[in-house]
């Protein structure tokens, strides 16, 4: 199997600008990624970045960085055009691995790339987790997916989904409630010749109501399939608090 991941990392955030350039024990955060990114057997790893002190990091650490449009709407655009870039053929699968996940695990990486590998009719691949707390599973925040035995996703949701009608009438309390809840793991595999569709294509009502993107691909009549992911993956990095938190972990404390 022949895959090349591509690392979206851009410097202007709402929440956290330039964090990609942030230090986690002693090293930029996107360079952990770039490490964990390159434990894989991926044939090739490429950050795609709109801005030039993050490529000068990237290539600091032997990496090779392409500069995309920093106009982009959303990170499946600045893919797209990474890719395109690149010219990777119609074939290739694409792991979209994000520059502020310095904890993903390379199992993970594989795993999904792996998965897409095996449906030839999917567009994209993607991972799940058990949902292990009552509280995850009613946050909003937290994305839902439900699938099919064939690990086709049929769909993503904010809301506590799959919804257990008997156990809520009778106000159960326990983690029957959620036993089969799947929580989603924002690790995507393309396949090349269906991203630079995905790109192209307009907003849908059902990605509009719940601002989830990949609902927007199965408007389309794209197929998604979600394997479990094999490894519990670390929290990614969307705040200064975050960085803490991670910073805590990677240094055992």
């Amino acid at each position: 199997m022949n895959y090349v991941i591509i690392i979206p990392a851009r410097f202007a955030s709402s929440r956290f600008p330039g964090k990609p350039l942030e230090r986690i024990g002693g090293k930029p955060m996107i360079a952990h990624v770039i490490e964990r990114a390159k434990r894989t057997a991926a044939a090739r790893v490429v950050v795609a970045t709109d801005d030039d002190r993050i490529a000068a990091v990237v290539k600091a650490h032997a990496t090779e960085v392409i500069l995309t449009d920093p106009n982009h709407p959303s990170g499946t655009d600045r893919l797209a055009e990474a890719a395109r870039l690149l010219g990777l053929e119609d074939s290739q699968i694409v792991v979209n691995v994000q520059g502020d996940e310095p904890l993903v695990e390379p199992e993970n990486i594989h795993q999904v790339a792996e998965c897409l590998a095996r449906h030839d009719d999917a567009a994209i691949a993607t991972l799940c987790t058990p949902i292990r707390h009552e509280g995850d599973w009613q946050d909003p925040n937290v994305v839902k997916v439900v699938r099919a035995q064939n690990e086709q996703a049929l769909y993503f949701s904010r809301a506590p989904i799959p919804w257990p009608r008997d156990a809520m009438r009778h106000q159960l309390k326990d983690n029957r409630v959620y036993a089969h809840a799947r929580r989603h793991i924002g690790l995507y595999a393309y396949r090349m010749r269906w991203l630079q569709k995905i790109a192209d294509l307009s907003p849908t009502p059902l990605e509009m109501t719940e601002q989830l993107e990949q609902l927007r691909v199965m408007e389309h009549g794209m197929k998604i399939v979600v394997s479990e992911a094999s490894k519990e993956p670390g929290p990614g990095v969307d705040t200064p608090e975050d960085l803490k938190r991670v910073s805590a972990i990677l240094a055992g404390t």
